[in-house]
């Protein structure tokens, strides 16, 4: 009996112990603020344009797999043109009596190999960049104007030199001057436009790649 009596005051202070390490633990959690989660920052818009405009390397690597396509569809057709002329039976005199429709053939085909390597070239620069597709596909067409011009006018300053022009044994087409101006004026005009607004389309599809890419992780 006399041991209860003394074990009483030793747990009535226990008792308050506790209760007074509830009260502040439950002052000290009621004056906690509870701040959320920032989001992560947004890239700001100088951030954004770092990555945006015109890149040379995408542009370079696009005009060289251009290059690369342009012999590849070049060989191709060539081969199809041989395989037919010999599986036709065609003969020289057959081909200069439709020298016209060979003309424009030959014009097409040519569009159509060079039309074709440019979108492509365009759509590697695009997917290369991943932003502003359209620019780097210009980037393409414009790094090939500039090495056309380059080599053409290195051209004219030879022949003025040596005349390799004049040697060249130039083939005997039964067609009139005025016909080969019109088809040739209508060949280099669509040479200028086609591939440079297909290299644009190219570009921008290879853009879309990236885009879908962006709309499915926003």
């Amino acid at each position: 009996m006399e041991q209860s009596i003394l074990d009483e005051p030793e747990a009535d202070t226990t008792t308050r112990r506790y209760e007074e390490a509830r009260a502040a633990a439950h002052r000290a959690m009621s004056s906690v603020t509870l701040v959320p989660d920032r989001p992560a920052a947004e890239p700001t818009e100088p951030e954004r344009l770092s990555y945006r405009g015109f890149k040379f390397g995408a542009a370079f690597f696009g005009w060289l797999i251009m290059i690369s396509m342009l012999v590849l569809l070049s060989a191709v057709v060539g081969g199809a043109a041989i395989a037919g002329y010999y599986i036709l039976g065609y003969t020289k005199t057959d081909l200069e009596d439709n020298a016209g429709t060979v003309a424009i053939s030959a014009a097409a085909a040519v569009v159509v190999v060079i039309t074709l390597a440019y979108y492509i070239g365009g759509y590697v620069a695009g997917r290369l960049a991943r932003f502003d597709g359209m620019r780097q596909g210009f980037g393409v067409w414009m790094i090939s104007l500039l090495l056309i011009v380059l080599a053409s006018s290195a051209g004219a300053f030879l022949n003025s030199r040596e005349d390799y022009a004049g040697r060249i044994d130039r083939p005997n087409v039964p067609l009139t001057d005025d016909t080969l101006l019109t088809g040739g004026l209508i060949t280099a005009a669509a040479l200028l436009m086609l591939p440079l607004l297909f290299a644009l389309l190219g570009g921008r599809t290879g853009q879309r790649y990236h885009d879908k890419i962006d709309d499915l992780i926003a």
